[in-house]
């Protein structure tokens, strides 16, 4: 008994520890300001820095190749990001893909550590390099850059090596979506 109860405990505290934070992620995006939808087709994507769940700093826009960014304001846009991730590797594009998790605000700069911990617990240690978390002001610029109405949909954005916006979609998942997203894509790799 002694030596299973500490590891269910860990196990219970653990789990408690993922549900406080997710409760209060939810609470901190209910309390965000909206911000309408647009389409930044053409622009620059704006200058930020995050932070991936390896630990590393990540200047955005990356520059040395075409990249995809998955933009996610809520915990909930977790299972449009997953369609999303799957279509692109079995597409097989030739394109970086980057998940950013992206929380404005003072307070989840607080919390940011627990946060991207539960986000680890959640996420291949293979795949920790590939998520990036913004947050604070940072986070603010780019929900001003593409707008947070439907949180639960991801935010697709196809960057060229200028980091100008070539392709973006903001309505969930779309199979014919992910096909015009690889012909751009592949469009500009040749």
């Amino acid at each position: 008994m002694s030596s299973i109860t500490p590891s269910i405990d860990r196990r219970v505290a653990n789990a408690c520890a993922s549900a406080i934070v997710a409760l209060i992620t939810g609470a901190l995006a209910s309390c965000s300001s909206t911000v309408a939808n647009r389409d930044p087709v053409g622009q620059v994507f704006p200058s930020v820095t995050g932070e991936s769940l390896s630990g590393e700093k990540v200047s955005l826009p990356p520059s040395d190749r075409a990249t995809i960014l998955l933009i996610g304001y809520v915990q909930k846009a977790q299972f449009d990001a997953d369609r999303w991730i799957y279509g692109l590797l079995q597409a097989q594009i030739d394109a970086r893909i980057l998940e950013l998790p992206t929380i404005p605000g003072i307070f989840p700069n607080v919390i940011s550590g627990s946060i991207d911990s539960g986000m680890k617990s959640g996420i291949p240690s293979e795949d920790w390099a590939s998520v990036v978390t913004v947050y604070g002001s940072a986070a603010g610029t780019i929900v001003e850059f593409t707008g947070n109405e439907t949180p639960r949909n991801i935010r697709v954005v196809l960057l060229d090596r200028a980091g100008r916006v070539r392709w973006f979609h903001d309505r969930g998942f779309s199979a014919g979506k992910l096909i015009e997203l690889q012909k751009m894509a592949e469009s500009l790799s040749s």
